[in-house]
C-alpha cells in the first residue's frame, strides 16, 4: 500500500496527449472557464461605467489571482489543489476550511444559476408579456430550481461521462453561440439606426459617494472565478514563466471584450430603468431579433441558454464534491459521507449537497422577488469565494517564506517586491469587494435591509463555522485505509508548517522519506 501512495498520480505534465500546452491554448482554456452570460444584465445597470468595473476587477482580481494560482499549482503538483496549497502553508485545518469553502461556494451558486435558467425557460413560451409574468413568479422559479437540480443530481449518479457530454454541448450552445449572437446583433441594431437606450452621458467613473449604487459591481469578482481550476495545467506549458503571463493577458483581453460588448448590447436595447437582473438578457434577445423582423428567434436563444444552464449545472454538480470526497477519505469526513455507488459516484455527499441547495432555494419565499433572491445568493457566493481567495493569497506569502528553496515551475514576476505588490493588490481588492457585498443595492428591491444583511451574515458565519466544527470533531476512524493521499512537504521533512524548510534548492524527497512520512501518519491514526 505504501508503494501505491508514493506512485500517486500527479497532474499531467503534458495534458494534450503528450503535447505541451501552448500559450494560446491556455488562454482559451481560461476564457471558456470564466466567461458566462448570466451576470451581464447586472452590469448593464451601469452603462459605460461597467467598463471601469470590468477593467478594475480584472486588474485587482483576475490578473493577481491567476499569477498566484499559477505559482502554487506549478510548485505543489501533487493532488489536492486548494487543500494542498493551503495545508502546506498553514496546516490541515486551514486547508480543509479552504477546500470546504470552495465546494460551498459552488453549492450556493447552484440556486442562483438555476434561477437564471428558470427565467430563460420562461422566455421559451409566447407571448413575451406571459414570459415576463411567469419569470417573475417565485413559486414557478422554485419548482424549476428544485426539479432541475434533483434531476441533474440523479443523472450524475450514472457517472461523469453522461454529465460531461451534456456539459460540452451546453457550453457551446449556452455560452459561446449566445455571446457571439448578442454582440453581433447589438452592432446590427445600432447600424440599423434603432433607438439607443444606453445613456451616452453616463460617466466612466463610478459614483463612490453612494455605495448602494455600486454594490452590483462587486459580483464582477465572481464573474472571474475559476482560475484555481486551470492553474493546475501550468506545469504542462513549455515555458511557463514566459508563456503563462502572456496567456493571462490574451485571456483578459478576450474576456473583457466579451463582457463589455455583451453588457453594452443589453444597455443599447433596454432602458436603464427597466433592466432586470434575470430577465433583461432574454428581453434583449427578443428586441434585437425583432429589429430585423424575426422575433421568434428570441425564443430560440432562450432554449439555447436554458440548455447551457443545464450543461453547466450537470458538469459542476459532481466536480467539487469529488475533490471533497478525496480529501475527506484522508480523515476529514465521517465514514458515512464517504459512500460511493457502483459507478464510483459520491452519492451521500450529493444527497447532502442537494438538500442544502433545496434549503437555500427557499429564500425565494422569504424575499420580495425572484430578482432579490438571485441577488442575495449571488452575493453570498461571492463573499464565501473571496474568503477562500484571501486565504490562498496568505498561503502564497507564507510559502515564499517557509519554502524559499522549493522548485517552482512558475514564479510571480518581480521577486519579493512583486510578491507583495501582487498579493497586496489582490487582498485589498477581495476584502473591498467582500465588504461591499453586504450593502443592499439600490437598483433592486431587496425588502428589509435588516433581513438582507442578516441572511448574508448568518449564511456566511454558518458556512465558515461548519467545516471548522467538522474538523474539530474528526476521528481517527474516518481515515480510509486505502487512501493514497500524498503527504505534505512538512510531514516528509518532519517539521511544522510554520517552520522554515531546511531542504536545499531544488531538493526532491526520496522514496524512503515519503514512506517514513506515510508510516508516521498511519501510526498517528491507528
Amino acid at each position: 500500500m505504501a508503494d501505491n501512495k508514493i506512485k500517486e498520480v500527479t497532474p499531467q505534465t503534458h495534458p494534450a496527449g503528450g503535447k505541451q500546452l501552448s500559450m494560446m491554448a491556455m488562454a482559451i482554456m481560461i476564457v471558456t472557464t470564466i466567461v458566462s452570460m448570466r451576470g451581464l444584465a447586472s452590469q448593464a445597470e451601469f452603462g459605460f461605467t461597467s467598463i471601469f468595473y470590468y477593467v478594475f476587477a480584472a486588474l485587482v482580481f483576475l490578473v493577481p489571482y491567476a499569477l498566484v494560482c499559477a505559482e502554487l499549482a506549478s510548485t505543489y503538483t501533487r493532488s489536492g489543489g486548494v487543500f494542498r496549497w493551503v495545508s502546506e502553508a498553514f496546516g490541515t485545518r486551514a486547508g480543509w476550511l479552504s477546500m470546504y469553502l470552495d465546494w460551498q461556494m459552488v453549492v450556493i451558486w447552484f440556486p442562483a444559476v438555476l434561477m437564471f435558467g428558470a427565467v430563460s425557460l420562461a422566455y421559451v413560451f409566447w407571448p413575451e408579456a406571459f414570459d415576463a409574468r411567469l419569470a417573475a413568479n417565485r413559486f414557478y422559479t422554485l419548482l424549476i430550481v428544485l426539479g432541475v437540480y434533483w434531476v441533474c443530481t440523479f443523472n450524475n449518479f450514472r457517472g461523469m461521462k453522461y454529465a460531461n457530454k451534456l456539459s460540452t454541448a451546453g457550453g457551446l450552445c449556452g455560452t459561446i453561440i449566445p455571446a457571439a449572437v448578442l454582440i453581433v446583433m447589438g452592432v446590427v441594431y445600432v447600424l440599423l439606426g434603432k433607438t439607443i437606450n444606453l445613456p451616452l452621458d453616463k460617466p466612466f467613473w463610478p459614483d463612490f459617494e453612494h455605495f448602494g449604487t455600486i454594490v452590483l459591481a462587486a459580483s464582477i469578482f465572481l464573474f472571474y472565478a475559476g482560475m484555481e481550476i486551470q492553474a493546475v495545467h501550468v506545469p504542462g506549458m513549455k515555458n511557463p514563466s514566459r508563456d503563462f503571463p502572456r496567456s493571462v493577458l490574451v485571456a483578459v483581453l478576450i474576456i473583457l471584450a466579451i463582457f463589455v460588448a455583451g453588457t453594452l448590447a443589453i444597455g443599447v436595447v433596454i432602458p436603464e430603468s427597466k433592466i432586470n437582473l434575470l430577465q433583461s438578457l432574454l428581453v434583449a434577445y427578443n428586441d434585437l431579433w425583432a429589429s430585423i423582423g424575426a422575433p421568434w428567434l428570441g425564443n430560440v436563444m432562450a432554449v439555447l441558454i436554458t440548455f447551457g444552464v443545464l450543461g453547466q449545472v450537470s458538469a459542476v454538480i459532481a466536480g467539487p464534491s469529488t475533490g471533497l470526497l478525496a480529501v475527506g477519505r484522508a480523515g476529514y469526513l465521517p465514514k458515512a459521507l464517504q459512500h460511493t455507488n457502483k459507478n464510483g459516484v459520491q452519492t451521500t455527499i450529493l444527497y447532502i449537497q442537494a438538500a442544502i441547495v433545496s434549503i437555500l432555494s427557499l429564500v425565494l419565499v422569504l424575499l420580495p422577488s425572484v430578482e432579490s433572491a438571485y441577488q442575495i445568493l449571488s452575493q453570498m457566493s461571492t463573499i464565501i469565494y473571496l474568503v477562500m481567495v484571501v486565504i490562498i493569497y496568505a498561503a502564497f506569502i507564507r510559502l515564499r517564506h517557509t519554502a524559499p528553496n522549493k522548485a517552482r515551475g512558475f514564479r510571480v514576476p518581480g521577486g519579493r517586491l512583486g510578491m507583495w505588490i501582487v498579493s497586496g493588490v489582490g487582498i485589498l481588492g477581495a476584502v473591498a469587494a467582500g465588504i461591499l457585498s453586504f450593502v443592499p443595492p439600490t437598483q433592486i428591491k431587496t425588502g428589509s435591509p435588516v433581513i438582507y444583511v442578516g441572511i448574508l451574515l448568518l449564511g456566511v458565519a454558518l458556512f465558515i463555522a461548519l467545516p471548522l466544527i467538522i474538523y474539530a470533531r474528526r476521528k481517527k476512524s474516518w481515515r480510509d485505509a486505502g487512501t493514497d493521499f500524498y503527504p505534505f512537504d512538512w510531514q516528509i521533512e518532519g517539521r511544522k508548517p510554520d517552520e522554515i524548510s531546511k531542504w536545499p534548492a531544488g531538493y526532491q524527497p526520496t522514496d524512503q522519506q515519503v514512506k517514513d512520512a506515510i508510516g508516521r501518519e498511519n501510526q498517528a491514526n491507528s
